[in-house]
């Protein structure tokens, strides 16, 4: 039977039901009074599930204190169709699907309304799956303790779901904690959760970031660079740091806006190009393009728009001349334009408007091949900095072949979801990578992202991606 907090842990009756206000400052905060309330249960050797995105940071927080291995638990939560935060019911992995026939009934859902609305979810999930288990296993269940962790519990039915789903894993021992939910919260996980833990359940609950004075949404980086912490042979490593800012005492460089056109003198040739760079510049991307593109790719020029809004400085230019574009070969042949990049790379460091900036790839197609590939190289070479951060948008980083292994640089692997033979080639090409990678996978969009809105979705992910290592490599330099 499933018992309150209060119950679990050895004391009188059930936790205080009462008016409150705002409970937790952020999710750390309600992580760390949540894994106090738990401490007990590291007796029992668990594992310890978020729910992503929201719960994963407050399981963290559980799995430090417990000393305890931490994973992800997958389930999407199936909303009304006329109101998508009124859950129905909720799906996980292995086809799990629970109902609130109740919330069906009152709404008058049609099982149409439901398989629509399922087949949406379950391609997120598989988005989701492809994303978040390329270098972390699912975690085995069979015969453990299991603690289910979100930030809160509304309806019920995602945390009903991820009991049904860790249930049909093998786990053994099933204990939902959350830091606040509803008074009715017990009653429903009764005939699922072995056990409910919750720190507050107040009277005038209506939705979970109420009682949150910082209740930001949590993003996929977020949650794959909190899972990036465990090992399977140590639960927790040191946070990172997050001072930013050069190291003490340097004077800042002073800088002007940029935005001219270039020429590239490598190999003996002239290589034109677009050099745009921010007056307070955090970075600065050069751009590989694919087969049969040019600086003028209208899809290359939307992305470093966006870059730049973003104060990232932005190197457009041709990997080929016009003559030797002529012969295809020139085209795939990635060795080729991977000596371009890397020569561009020092042409821009050279630069005093660029010196000192974290140097990032943009790879599209081919051209994603021939990033991956001279990042690998920059990496190997003493002399040279390393390369702070690589995206392939509908690329091909299988082009460069063994080199994948010598990759160290953060790799974002950006993917349309209709685009199935690049898709499997990213995921097997990820599990060679050295260094940390992510793939995102685009709902809707085709090999060259034309669908309304998807190119700008691929362009923001970027930039985050970009943002992220950049000011990390700065913070470290």
């Amino acid at each position: 039977m499933t018992r309150t907090a209060d119950e679990a842990l050895g004391g009188g009756g059930t936790a205080p039901r009462r008016d409150f206000g705002r409970l937790f400052v952020d999710r750390a905060d309600a992580g760390r009074r949540l894994a106090e309330r738990l401490l007990p249960y590291a007796a029992s050797d668990p594992i310890v599930l978020g729910l992503p995105r929201g719960g994963v940071p407050i399981a963290a927080q559980v799995a430090r204190a417990l000393d305890a291995p931490l994973d992800i638990i997958m389930v999407r939560k199936l909303g009304v169709p006329f109101q998508p935060e009124l859950a129905m019911g909720a799906i996980g992995e292995d086809e799990v699907r629970v109902l609130n026939d109740e919330v069906i009934r009152l709404a008058h859902v049609t099982p149409h309304d439901i398989s629509r609305v399922e087949t949406a979810e379950r391609e997120e999930m598989r988005r989701r799956v492809t994303r978040f288990r390329v270098h972390h296993r699912r975690r085995d269940l069979r015969g453990r303790t299991v603690l289910i962790v979100d930030d809160g519990l509304a309806t019920g039915s995602t945390s009903i779901a991820a009991c049904e789903v860790a249930r049909a894993l093998g786990a053994l021992h099933i204990v939902v904690a959350v830091p606040v939910a509803p008074t009715d919260a017990a009653g429903k996980l009764a005939d699922h959760a072995d056990e409910f833990i919750v720190l507050e359940s107040p009277s005038n609950f209506s939705a979970v970031g109420q009682f949150y004075e910082n209740f930001m949404q949590v993003t996929d980086h977020v949650v794959l660079d909190i899972l990036d912490r465990w090992t399977n042979h140590e639960p927790w490593s040191e946070e990172e740091s997050e001072t930013a800012g050069g190291p003490a005492g340097e004077p800042a460089v002073a800088r002007h806006s940029i935005d001219e056109e270039v020429v590239i003198e490598l190999d003996g040739v002239s290589l034109p190009g677009h050099l745009a760079i921010p007056a307070d510049p955090i970075g600065l991307v050069l751009f590989a393009h694919g087969s049969g593109s040019s600086r003028h790719s209208s899809r290359n020029a939307h992305v470093a728009t966006l870059l730049r809004e973003a104060s990232i400085g932005t190197l457009l230019f041709d990997l080929l001349t016009e003559n030797e574009e002529v012969d295809r070969a020139n085209v795939f042949d990635v060795e080729l334009l991977a000596r371009r990049l890397r020569g561009a790379t020092a042409w821009a460091r050279s630069r005093p408007e660029c010196r000192g900036l974290p140097i990032g790839y943009f790879g599209a197609s081919t051209g994603a091949g021939a990033a991956v590939l001279a990042a690998a190289d920059l990496g190997g070479e003493p002399s040279a900095s390393p390369i702070a951060a690589v995206v392939s948008r509908g690329g091909r980083p299988d082009l460069a072949g063994t080199h994948l292994a010598e990759l160290t640089a953060p790799t974002l692997l950006i993917i349309g979801g209709r685009d199935a033979a690049v898709i499997d080639i990213n995921c097997d090409a990820a599990t060679l990578i050295k260094g940390v990678v992510r793939i995102v996978i685009i709902p809707g969009a085709s090999h060259l992202f034309e669908e309304d809105g998807t190119l700008t979705e691929a362009a923001i992910e970027a930039r985050e991606w970009f943002e992220q290592h950049f000011r990390a490599a700065d913070a470290h330099h």
